[in-house]
Order: structure tokens, then sequence, then C-alpha cells
């Protein structure tokens, strides 16, 4: 194999393209905006170990943990830092699943470590609202999700090994695919030993017509709804997690989580748990909701927000600084038992899609079993 098209430019693209260059291939990447707008710019930024399903996906997770790290070496601009997650309970039902957790078989290579009240303050000093304790796992970290693509990029056209071996071509949708080739919708065509197509939550376009080949589609399309404040006063030394997302992480689908209390309406309507972030630049990126009955609404939620900034505040105890942005995004999610998707679209064309929410985290070591 000689040549590679990535049609992409989110993480998942980004990430094959960086995994074919170390491989020596060349390659010539299209996405259909200026840059990419959809799901990979619109997350936490979260590599997220700690709420894996044990076995496969925690492998995936950890070994993509790995991958982060060293990419990190090569492009600093992507903000990498090995940042620990901090999940609190403010109930006792929450404290006794974290307890549970902590006992799985794979709690070492979580990095799992329960900490009671003082224990969780004394790791996050800026945490002064009310909750019984929390577990914390060492093997999660942080990237920057708005600058991930472009320096990723940045890192492909100059640094990546040889003039011309990368090609970026924005401003180019896929329109038709063939053996080995892609047409853009100027109607020129790419072709090469391998097409990946990382057109993540489009399942239409060029993914259509193979998508639509299945009695149940493979896939599913998930929306959510986040947002960002200005720059926080406080440094905080985690991530941080409610008891809320123990109800949607596989990890903590232990006997424990049959005794959680009911969710409080607001967030049960959303779909909400909060996870919080801080930004390079001391804002806070605070979401999020899920929504999968589509067709989706235009329009956002103030009520989801309302409440997410509450829980935040309610941990935190303290006022949240004023919200600068607030979005939506949708992202692609499989339907079946596997981690993602991968399907032969023609010879020599593959789509690979749907990692849901474990795409930030475990695109590195998708893009990498690509080219196994």
């Amino acid at each position: 194999m000689d040549r590679v098209v990535i049609v992409g430019g989110g993480v998942l693209g980004m990430m094959h393209a960086v995994q074919a260059r170390q491989r020596g291939l060349d390659v010539i990447q299209l996405e259909r905006e200026a840059g990419p707008r959809g799901a990979t710019v619109r997350n936490f930024g979260l590599v997220w170990v700690s709420g894996r399903a044990g076995g496969g996906e925690l492998g995936l997770a950890l070994r993509a943990r790995e991958l982060w790290e060293q990419v990190a070496g090569q492009v600093p601009a992507a903000g990498f830092r090995p940042h620990p997650s901090l999940t609190l309970a403010s109930g006792e039902a929450e404290l006794s699943l974290l307890k549970e957790a902590a006992a799985r078989p794979d709690a070492a290579a979580r990095g799992y470590e329960l900490l009671d009240e003082a224990g969780a303050r004394a790791v996050s000093p800026v945490l002064k609202g009310e909750f019984l304790g929390g577990l914390l796992c060492h093997r999660d970290a942080i990237v920057e999700p708005r600058q991930v693509p472009g320096a990723l990029r940045e890192y492909l056209l100059t640094g990546a090994g040889g003039p011309g071996r990368y090609e970026w071509r924005p401003g180019r949708e896929a329109a038709e695919v063939a053996p080995h080739g892609v047409r853009d919708h100027t109607g020129e065509w790419h072709h090469a030993d391998l097409v990946v197509l990382c057109t993540g939550a489009n399942h239409t376009g060029v993914a259509g017509p193979h998508l639509a080949t299945w009695e149940e589609s493979p896939v599913r399309r998930v929306r959510l709804q986040m947002l960002q404040t200005a720059p926080f006063a406080g440094q905080l030394t985690t991530s941080l997690a409610d008891g809320d997302s123990l109800r949607y992480y596989p990890a903590y689908d232990l006997p424990g989580r049959l005794r959680l209390p009911l969710q409080a309406p607001a967030g049960a309507a959303a779909r909400a748990q909060l996870l919080l972030v801080q930004r390079l630049d001391g804002s806070l990126t605070i979401g999020d909701t899920h929504e999968y009955d589509e067709p989706f609404a235009f329009d956002v939620t103030e009520e989801a927000y309302d409440h997410l900034r509450g829980r935040a505040e309610r941990l935190l105890g303290a006022v949240l600084p004023p919200t600068q942005r607030r979005w939506a995004g949708v992202y692609s999610q499989v339907t079946t038992d596997e981690l993602y998707h991968r399907s032969q679209v023609a010879p020599g064309v593959i789509l690979v899609t749907g990692p849901g929410g474990r795409g930030m985290t475990c695109a590195p070591a998708i893009a990498e079993e690509t080219f196994a």
C-alpha cells in the first residue's frame, strides 16, 4: 500500500491521516467544510477511560490513551494533558455505586481511587460544594477539541515527513465512490490503494446508499447540548462528573445502579449528565444532554442549561461565570454491540464511523486498528 484517501477532517479522519503517515503512506484528505464543524469541535475534549465497559472497550480506550500521549509529544498544540477525572457522589446511593466501581477487577487498570469528602477536597481544593465523596480516575486526560484538528493538520503539513506526502483539500465534498476511488463534488476523482470514509454523523451523502443496505441501520445519530462559560476564577485539578453520569457510562452498570434515586425532572427530560472541564484559558465547558429521536429540534432548550449550571454550582459551591457560548451537536453512534462501525463500501473503500461518545477518546486506537 502506497496511497490513502481520507474523507472527513474530524478527529477520526485526522487520526487516520496520522496513522497513515506514520506508516510512510501518501495521504490526500478531503473535507467538505473549510475545517471541521461537527462533533469533533463540539465536545469536552475528554480522553475518558473511567466510564468504559470492561473488556474490549476498556482495552481500546487504554490503547488510545497511550497513543494520545505519543501524539502530544509531537503535537503539543493539541492541548493534551494527563488530567484525572473526579466523579462526585451527592447521596449515599451514588457513593455506594462508586464503592462498587472501585472494587471492579479492572479498577487498577483504570486508575480508580475512592475518596471520601476530605480526600476529594484535598485533590481539588476549588470544590466548596456539597458531596459525600468521589471516584478519582488517574488514567483520564484532556485535549482541546477546537485546537485538535488544526494542530494535527499543521503537524501533517509541516512535520510528518517529506513535502507533498500529505495534501489537505478543504471545501471538497465526496459525491461518489468506486473501487479504490472517490469523486468529489467538483468532479475530480481521487484514486488510492485505500479510501477511508470518516463521515461522522452524515449518514446520507456518500455513505447513505451503503448504510441503506442494512435492514436496520448499524448507526444512529445522537444530539447533545453544551455550553462554555467565561474564565472561572479557580483552577480545577481534575475534570468533574456528577452522580447522574453513573446512569450513562457502562463501567457503572453494577447492582448499585438500580438503587439510584430518580433523576431530577429537568435532568431526566434532557437525559442529562454533568461533565465539566476547564479549558486552557480558564473557561469551563459544561454538558451534556442526549436526544435520540429524529427529527432533532433546530433550537436549544434553556431548561437543560439551567439544570446543568445548577448542578455545577452546587458541586463547586460557587456561582459560575456568565455563559460565553452554547451549542448543539450531533454524533454518530453504533446500534450494535460493536464499539464502532467499520464496513467495506466497495473494493478498497471502507466506512469508519459510529464511535458515539467514544470518538475523541478512542480515535487514535480506531485508526490504528484500520491499518493493523
